[in-house]
């Protein structure tokens, strides 16, 4: 173990010096004119490695610069305490560069060092800059290669203090993720040059005047990195990318930092234009914007007069200069218009950087690239948060708790937890908690402040009412069925959700198919706190009421509004509450509606007939009344009813497109005689007394049959073939249901069915024939491949279990055993989409019935795969019949990734000795690309 050296003091045998001393000598909040500081470079390396020739040579050509350099050996005064003036001359130096040499993370002095600078850097904003000397960057980044044998030794030798080598690692990886010099890779290795390099480098750094970045830049670095990679083009060649994302979450830093890390000298000049959307809107904004660019690259006053003028003048003067230009916040093309409009306006190797809250504005400027700023995770939220609370890298131990619920609460927005961890430092617990209460009953004002900005951008009032309607009532739910319901309130939805995404007011989830609207918890809050601004102490005149202690007065006291446009009330099942339907009678403008597990006393009549969505899970009547209105309904959602049959009497409900009565118990008739001319899904399952299913002829429109779990379901109505709508049929787990009509076949858009958990039907083999007939027909002379793989949900189209003695004719590779392999053949302009697999098998009953697995494998790439099955029923021949996508959730992104000439293995699995697998027959689906396959 190295314990001595020249460069690098060891703090092995002292107690580290209090946090609260090193603020008060280096306040973050200091000044950072060169005054304040008594070194400009703080020099770190392993002297055995490097003090005689490389950091020497470095040393002298910094000094010979002029810049006051800081070397252990040179500058402690005699008799000053090691450990203190070490200290002293980090925390007091503008810069501190890191020699990486192959030894360096041998020394633990070295790495307590390290430790300090990089502190340092989080605390005071000291610039550090890393030098890889005759290391690998990786090396140090990942403790590998020599920094591996390093800490190996490091862990043994330190057991009792592994949290002391836990710092070393972290602050190894976060400097070597710096922006730095790498010798193998600069001046072909020739280390005067790259000495000179580097000195030039410094003294522009310690020179020129860069921006605020933050005052703890907590993840700055690998978003400066990813834009970096995107502007990565050939030295001449221009290059505009924009920094896309909601308000707050740091776009502007990572410009900032961005600027701050180009060299001036790589560039004719330079323009950081700050709060474009702000300054714009100011008077005579456009113009003043304008003269900064040009004062800003031309280093001299501009005068243009207007924007026409600008533009002209822009055009003329920069279009032979290399630039770099940052243009933060626009929210209008006739900002970039105005300032940055194209690459021809400036010379070869110029770089554009544009942020945006909107999309729409970077794609309409036609940039090369946009980057996407995410959230922080988890580690970084809590450190940026107890950097700003606690002046350090980790909470006190007594708030560790508390300070993870406003991690929770903030969601990984930069801006959110600066301003609370600025707010809560030096607080006690109680006022944590304190807080804590407040932010659930509304949001903080300064984050709201900056939040209501993209709502206020939001023009058109239809969009903001989108955003509200979703805000507080249908967040995680389907996109699609969102749309469905908005539309019906006569709301553009698809455009309005489409803005919304664009300006990251909201994501989409992808969950097996299933595309989850979500929002920004702090975005959600700012929207549900905006519905009570024009009558913030009268509940009852809110456009929205979601609260329950709010809907329980309301409804109570029967002072609701014509101002309601939505109520939402949801009720534990076993703690039912009653309110009169007269509470309702002044809701003339209610739209959106639900109230599980909630009793109206009285006639229904009194609910407005405005109304689009009722969702209403433990509907308490036998049947829908007729004095019911619901002529205007797009979304019925009756979940767990006690309804037996659906209608009173027959109706003709003109905009109904989505009824949900899934786990009706006692429902016992479907709505036969009602006239759904617009509904595009049925959900039934669940409903275990029903025991056919509806008449179709009058649900001509029907999109999606989802009847799961009707567990007395014996018969599918022959009209089912009239429906040349239906996409999807699930009939999973109707374990009653002797057999299928032939019309099947003629449903012509079907691309998911679903009939794992069946029994054998009595007419599987004509079925069977017919399917996979329908597989064929997609497969050769008319082929369509979106009614395969559109909207296929996780993985399937078809996974089922049918009698039959055979393979059906037409599987193109058949073999007998259990295992078949393929060579996929060449097909010139098709793309291979899925493949088509059955199995001829019995299942012996008793003993243990373990249903069988199938193992998939592309042999060529080495990707290998398994799909478990649930059919479990038992018989001499059993027939599994599976269609599965090429990619899919369920084995990778990618899937297989079969292409032509790949070999392909497909085996049958059963871990019950009871299983026998006979024969296996496979069939390649192709998709066209430009000719017939």
């Amino acid at each position: 173990m190295d314990t001595t050296r020249t460069g690098c003091f060891s703090f092995q045998h002292f107690n580290f010096i209090t946090e609260p001393l090193i603020f008060l000598i280096y306040s973050p909040m200091a000044s950072s004119s060169s005054s304040s500081y008594r070194y400009q470079v703080f020099l770190s390396f392993r002297g055995e490695d490097t003090r005689l020739n490389f950091t020497d040579h470095l040393y002298e050509a910094l000094r010979a610069a002029g810049v006051n350099t800081f070397i252990d050996d040179d500058e402690l005064r005699r008799g000053e305490a090691i450990r203190v003036g070490l200290l002293r001359a980090i925390q007091g130096s503008r810069v501190s560069i890191i020699v990486f040499s192959r030894r360096y993370g041998d020394s633990s002095w070295c790495l307590d060092e390290l430790v300090e600078i990089i502190k340092c850097r989080r605390t005071v904003r000291q610039i550090v800059i890393p030098i890889f000397y005759d290391v690998d960057p990786s090396d140090v980044r990942k403790q590998s290669g020599s920094f591996g044998e390093a800490f190996g030794k490091h862990e043994k030798s330190f057991a009792s203090n592994l949290d002391r080598v836990l710092r070393w690692r972290e602050a190894l990886t976060e400097a070597a993720d710096l922006s730095g010099w790498d010798l193998r890779n600069t001046s072909n290795g020739h280390e005067a040059k790259f000495i000179k390099k580097v000195v030039q480098s410094v003294s522009k750094e310690l020179n020129c005047t860069n921006l605020f970045v933050a005052l703890y830049p907590i993840g700055i670095e690998s978003h400066v990195r990813a834009v970096n990679s995107m502007l990565d083009v050939e030295p001449n060649d221009k290059a505009c990318v924009g920094i896309w994302g909601m308000g707050g979450v740091g776009k502007t830093t990572i410009a900032k930092a961005f600027y701050n890390q180009t060299d001036d000298g790589t560039f004719d000049g330079r323009s950081f234009l700050e709060n474009v959307r702000e300054k714009w809107s100011q008077p005579n904004g456009a113009v003043l914007l304008q003269e900064q660019l040009l004062s800003d690259i031309l280093k001299s006053e501009a005068h243009v007069g207007s924007v026409d003028r600008g533009i002209k003048v822009i055009e003329e003067t920069l279009s032979c200069l290399k630039v770099l230009i940052l243009v933060d916040d626009v929210d209008h093309i006739n900002q970039l218009n105005a300032l940055a409009r194209h690459n021809v306006w400036f010379g070869p190797g110029s770089r554009i950087i544009v942020t945006a809250r909107d999309k729409h504005v970077l794609e309409q400027l036609e940039v090369d690239a946009i980057y996407e700023v995410k959230e922080m995770n988890g580690t970084e939220s809590s450190e940026l948060l107890s950097w700003n609370a606690f002046r350090r890298s980790y909470p006190r131990e007594e708030y560790s708790e508390l300070s993870r619920m406003v991690v929770k609460y903030c969601g990984g927005l930069p801006l959110a937890l600066e301003v609370l961890g600025s707010f809560l430092y030096r607080r006690s617990v109680a006022e944590w908690q304190s807080t804590l209460l407040k932010l659930k009953r509304s949001p903080n004002q300064d984050i709201k402040k900056v939040l209501r900005i993209s709502f206020d951008g939001l023009e058109d009032d239809e969009v903001q009412s989108i955003f509200l309607d979703i805000s507080c009532f249908f967040i995680g739910m389907n996109k699609d069925y969102v749309e469905l319901i908005l539309d019906g309130c006569e709301l553009d939805a698809k455009t309005g959700i489409n803005i919304l995404l664009e300006r990251s007011m909201l994501t989409i989830r992808e969950n097996y198919g299933n595309d989850q609207l979500m929002m920004h918890d702090l975005l959600r809050d700012m929207g549900r706190d905006l519905v009570q601004e024009k009558f913030p102490k009268e509940p009852e005149n809110w456009s929205r009421l979601l609260s329950p202690k709010v809907v329980y007065d309301v409804l109570r006291k029967q002072t609701g509004t014509k101002y309601v446009e939505g109520l939402t009330l949801n009720v534990e099942e076993a703690k039912k509450v009653s309110f009169s339907t007269e509470a309702f009678e002044k809701m003339e403008r209610l739209r959106l509606l639900q109230l599980n597990y909630v009793q109206l006393n009285g006639s229904l009549e009194y609910l407005s007939k405005e109304l689009r969505w009722l969702c209403w899970h433990g509907f308490p009547l036998a049947f829908i009344p007729n004095n019911f209105y619901l002529g205007n309904v797009v979304a019925l959602d009756l979940q767990h009813s006690n309804l037996a049959h659906v209608w009173e009497e027959p109706k003709l409900l003109e905009k109904l497109k989505i009824l949900n009565l899934s786990h009706s118990r006692n429902l016992r008739q479907t709505p036969d005689k009602t006239l759904l001319e617009k509904l595009k899904i049925l959900n039934l399952s669940h409903s275990r007394n029903l025991r056919q299913t509806p008449d179709f002829s009058y649900i001509l429109n029907l999109e999606q049959l989802i009847m799961m779990d009707c567990e007395s379901l014996e018969e599918v109505h022959d009209s089912i073939g009239l429906l040349q709508k239906l996409v999807l049929v699930n009939l999973e787990r109707c374990t009653s249901i002797k057999k299928l009509p032939n019309s099947f076949g003629k449903l012509k858009s079907l691309k998911t069915l679903w009939f794992s958990g069946c029994p054998p039907f009595e007419n599987s083999g004509d079925f069977a024939a017919m399917i996979f007939k329908s597989f064929k027909g997609l497969s050769i002379s008319d082929l369509r491949p979106s009614r395969i793989v559109t909207r296929l949900r996780c993985y399937n189209i078809i996974d089922t279990l049918i009698v039959g003695d055979d393979i059906p004719e037409g599987f193109t590779f058949i073999n007998k055993g259990g295992s078949i392999c393929v060579d996929v053949p060449q097909r010139v302009n098709c793309k291979l989409v899925g493949f088509a697999c059955c199995i001829l098998y019995s299942l012996v009953c008793g003993g243990r019935n373990i249903p069988p697995d199938l193992f998939y494998e592309n042999q060529t790439k080495g990707i290998r795969f398994k799909i478990s099955s649930n059919l479990g029923s038992c018989g001499n021949n059993q027939l599994w019949l599976r269609l599965q996508k090429n990619g899919c959730r369920s084995c990778g992104n990618k899937g297989l990734k079969l292409e032509s000439g790949d070999k392909f293995n497909v085996s049958f699995s059963g871990e019950s000795s009871n299983t026998t697998g006979k024969k296996i027959g496979v069939f390649l689906l192709w998709e066209k690309e430009n000719a017939r396959c």
